[in-house]
C-alpha cells in the first residue's frame, strides 16, 4: 500500500545544502512510486523563484531540480499565499505552476497525508 507523503519546506534555496538534500529525499521517495507532494512555506517560496543564479553560490540549480519533479510524478506543489505576499512574490514569479493555499487551510491540507517531513 502506497502512502501519501507531504514534504514541508521552509528555507530559501541557497541556505546551505538544506534545499538540495530535501530535494534528494523527495526524489528518492518519489522514485519508489510513493505519492509525493510539496508544501512551500516561509522563505522556501524563493526555491521556485524565476531567474536564480546558483553559480554565484557554487550550488546546484534548485529550480532545475524542481522541474525534474514531473518525471517522478510529483505534480502537487503547494505554496502558502501569505508566504509569497510577505516576500513580495506572486505565483507568476515562480518557475513552476503551484497550487496556492491560504495559511488557515494548511492544517486541513496536512491531514490528507500519511507521512509529513518538515524542515
Amino acid at each position: 500500500m502506497n502512502k501519501r507523503y507531504l514534504f514541508v519546506l521552509r528555507k530559501a534555496a541557497h541556505s546551505g545544502l538544506y534545499a538540495q538534500e530535501m530535494l534528494d529525499i523527495i526524489l528518492t521517495t518519489a522514485a519508489f512510486d510513493q505519492a509525493v507532494s510539496i508544501l512551500l512555506l516561509d522563505d522556501s517560496v524563493f526555491q521556485l523563484k524565476k531567474y536564480q543564479y546558483s553559480e554565484k553560490h557554487d550550488m546546484k540549480d534548485i529550480a532545475a531540480i524542481f522541474s525534474a519533479l514531473e518525471i517522478y510524478d510529483v505534480k502537487n506543489i503547494y505554496a502558502e499565499n501569505e508566504s509569497l505576499q510577505e516576500r513580495g512574490l506572486s505565483a507568476d514569479d515562480l518557475c513552476l505552476p503551484i497550487q496556492l493555499i491560504v495559511r488557515r487551510d494548511t492544517p486541513e491540507l496536512m491531514q490528507q497525508f500519511d507521512v509529513i517531513f518538515s524542515g
